[in-house]
């Protein structure tokens, strides 16, 4: 039977023991782990029989584990709360990378329509393509004042469906890392309501008004795409905006699409050339609506350019912004 003496001995080798352990998930914490090197740390906690090696591994990736870090772009690190990030102090997590750099991030620009198809006639006769060409310019100015550098503005030529087939293509060519397409929003033919302005017969729609955004399933990174359109649509709503609703309705006929988002109005459009043929997260946005006729004269005013453009930059801020650090469950 062990002596009183020999008790406290062995207590006192266990309390070293578990301080020599703690000690080496502190060292861990700091160090930068590449995942091909991260299996020796499960072994440890298995009940190894060799700790020497252990911290002679810990020593050898102080010395290394800097230079092997910058020299392999797949490097990664210990996610801090598989460790216990929750009793670490915050002011040992550093910064979190931005999604993108803003000067070297591509964004394409696409003017809805053409001069030679000009898409839908607002209540006041004037062409949905010079609406589109006017915001989308504001828009462009914006995005490079705001230090998007590498923001392209698309102005396409020809019939509708060929200048499609071109938008993909220059797209896709270009490399562009988000596409954006500007569009004014009317409705079906079957709900337009005859007027008179200035003397000739016009057709208008007072019964729907507001922005919405459209996405495509068929995108190849659809989950960019939407949370892209998401980004848009709230920035929008935040700027007092409402989206349109009759999409959901059965009286849209073929235009009728799902509601993604119904707190900020994102629909999905599936089969729409520019959303699922582009190889780039692809948005396309429907900033008002100019069969509305007092919808019109408010998006012909500057201030509401002005307000749809700030949202747009603010949504590609958002976009590019700092990725929050993972800090696990608290």
């Amino acid at each position: 039977m062990p002596s009183s003496g020999q008790k406290i001995a062995r207590l006192r080798l266990g309390v070293l023991c578990c301080r020599a352990v703690v000690g080496a998930m502190v060292v861990l914490v700091f160090l930068p782990i590449r995942i091909s090197e991260a299996n020796w740390l499960t072994d440890a906690f298995k009940g190894s029989s060799k700790p020497s090696k252990a911290a002679a591994h810990v020593a050898s990736l102080k010395r290394t584990g800097s230079a092997k870090h910058s020299a392999s772009p797949k490097s990664h690190h210990v996610k801090l709360a598989a460790l216990g990030a929750a009793h670490l102090s915050l002011s040992t997590l550093k910064a979190a990378p931005s999604k993108c750099d803003p000067k070297k991030f591509r964004v394409l620009l696409d003017v809805g329509h053409t001069a030679e198809s000009e898409g839908a006639t607002s209540s006041r006769n004037v062409p949905e393509f010079a609406f589109n060409l006017r915001l989308a310019r504001q828009i462009d100015e914006k995005l490079k004042a705001e230090g998007f550098a590498e923001t392209r503005l698309l102005v396409t030529e020809g019939k509708a469906r060929p200048s499609l087939v071109k938008r993909v293509a220059v797209a896709n060519d270009w490399s562009a890392d988000l596409f954006l397409s500007i569009h004014h929003d009317s409705v079906p033919d079957k709900l337009l309501e005859d007027w008179e302005f200035e003397g000739k017969k016009s057709h208008h729609s007072d019964r729907f008004s507001g922005y919405s955004v459209f996405v495509s399933h068929d995108n190849p990174d659809f989950k960019t795409s939407f949370s892209f359109a998401e980004m848009v649509a709230r920035e929008m709503k935040a700027r007092g905006l409402q989206y349109a609703r009759q999409y959901t309705l059965p009286i849209m006929g073929h235009y009728q699409h799902p509601l993604l988002d119904k707190e900020a109005g994102v629909y999905s459009y599936d089969d729409l050339v520019v959303l699922r043929k582009t190889r780039m997260p692809a948005v396309l946005l429907e900033a008002g609506s100019i069969i509305n006729r007092d919808e019109e004269l408010r998006m012909e005013s500057p201030e509401r350019r002005d307000l749809v453009g700030n949202a747009v930059v603010a949504a590609a801020k958002d976009f590019c912004g700092p990725q929050e650090p993972f800090l696990g469950p608290l």
